[in-house]
C-alpha cells in the first residue's frame, strides 16, 4: 500500500498558488524526503495531508483514506509541524505524560518514545534547559506517542547546528528502519540525503522529481580535476585535453574534464604527451545537493527570475 497518493492536488491562497496540480505516489516504509527551496509549497502540502488546510482542487489519500476525512487516519499519523512547544518548567517526561493523557494513550508509551529518540537520562530535566536539538528530539517523541504508521516532520533540522543535524539525521534513519514511513521536508538536500530511501523535489508547488534516491544519484556526473605543476601551463593543459576530445572547463582551482573515472590514466598520458607534469589528478562526482540545485536553481537570483516568469505572476508560500 502507498503511504500517500495525490492526484492533481492544488491549493491557492487568493492569487497565490502554493501547490500546483501535484500528483504523487509515495511508498510505505522508509524515509521519504520532501525537498524544495524555501517557498516551494512543502508546508502547504503537509498541512493538506494532515487535514489542516483544504485543497482548492484535486484529491489525495493518506494510508488509504481520503484527506477530506482526516479523522479516518489521524490516529495512525504522527506529526511535527514547525517548532515544538512545551511547558518549559516541566520535565520532558511530564510534558509527554500530559500529551499521552490528552490522547488517551497508555503512560507506558512515554518511556518507549523517550528511548527511541535517545533522551534517556535527560527526560526528568526541565525542558527550558534543553538545547534546540534536544527540543526537536522531544517534539519527535511527542509525534511518536501514538506509534504512528506515518510520521510527518516539517523541517526538523531547521536552525540546528551541524552536530544537531547529524543527530536528527541518524534518528530519521533508525525510524525508517523500524517499518514506519517517515515523510520529512527540508530545503537543504545535504541535511537529509543520507537518510532518504525516496526523494520528492518540488519547486513553486510543481513536481520536479519523485523516485528512489538511487535514481536521482544516477543523474550525478563524474569529472576528472587536473592541475599542472606550474599554473602558467593551465591554458596549454586545457588545449591539449580539448584536442583529445574531452570537454574541459575550469573549476575548483583546476582544469575540470568531463570524463569517466576510467579515463584518468589516459588524461594523465595526454598531459605528459604535451610536456606537462601534473601536480593533481582527482576523480570527483556531483553530490545529490548539486543535482538538487540543478533542478531547482543554483542561487536565490535564479529562483527569483524563475518565479517572476511564472504564468500569471503566481508565487508560492
Amino acid at each position: 500500500m502507498s503511504a500517500v497518493v495525490t492526484h492533481d492536488l492544488s491549493r491557492s491562497f487568493g492569487a497565490v498558488r502554493a501547490v500546483d496540480r501535484l500528483s504523487l505516489d509515495l511508498p510505505a516504509g522508509g524515509v521519504v524526503g520532501l525537498l524544495g527551496p524555501n517557498g516551494s509549497g512543502k508546508s502547504t502540502l503537509i498541512r493538506m495531508l494532515l487535514g489542516l488546510v483544504r485543497p482548492s482542487s484535486g484529491d489525495a489519500a493518506v494510508l488509504g483514506s481520503p484527506i477530506h476525512h482526516p479523522a479516518q487516519y489521524a490516529a495512525r499519523v504522527g506529526a511535527l509541524v514547525e517548532s515544538p512547544s512545551f511547558v518549559g518548567g516541566l520535565s520532558a517526561r511530564t510534558n509527554l505524560l500530559s500529551l499521552a493523557r490528552l490522547r488517551r494513550l497508555p503512560a507506558t508509551r512515554v518511556a518507549e518514545v523517550i528511548e527511541i529518540v535517545g533522551l534517556q537520562g535527560r527526560d526528568r530535566e526541565p525542558v527550558r534547559r534543553f538545547s534546540l536539538g534536544m527540543k526537536q528530539r522531544l517534539g519527535i517523541a511527542a509525534a511518536l506517542l501514538p506509534d504512528p504508521e506515518l510520521l510527518i516532520l516539517d523541517e526538523p533540522t531547521n536552525g540546528l547546528d551541524p552536530a544537531g543535524i547529524v543527530e536528527i539525521r541518524s534518528l530519521l534513519t533508525e525510524l525508517g528502519r523500524s517499518g514506519r514511513t517517515v515523510l520529512v521536508s527540508s530545503h537543504l538536500m545535504a541535511e537529509i540525503e543520507a537518510a532518504c530511501d525516496w526523494i520528492v523535489v518540488i519547486r513553486f508547488g510543481e513536481l520536479l522529481f519523485s523516485g528512489p534516491t538511487s535514481e536521482l544519484l544516477g543523474r550525478t556526473r563524474t569529472y576528472v580535476d587536473v592541475a599542472p605543476e606550474h599554473r602558467a601551463d593551465d591554458d596549454a593543459l586545457a588545449s591539449a585535453l580539448t584536442a583529445a576530445n574531452w570537454p574541459v572547463t575550469y573549476a575548483a582551482g583546476a582544469v575540470r574534464v568531463t570524463a569517466d573515472r576510467t579515463d584518468a590514466a589516459a588524461i594523465n598520458r595526454a598531459a605528459a604527451a604535451a610536456g606537462i607534469t601534473l601536480s593533481r589528478l582527482e576523480v570527483v562526482q556531483d553530490s545529490l545537493e548539486q543535482v538538487f540545485l540543478d533542478l531547482t536553481g543554483q542561487t536565490d537570483g535564479e529562483l527569483a527570475a524563475a518565479r517572476a516568469n511564472r504564468p500569471h505572476g503566481q508565487v508560492t508560500r
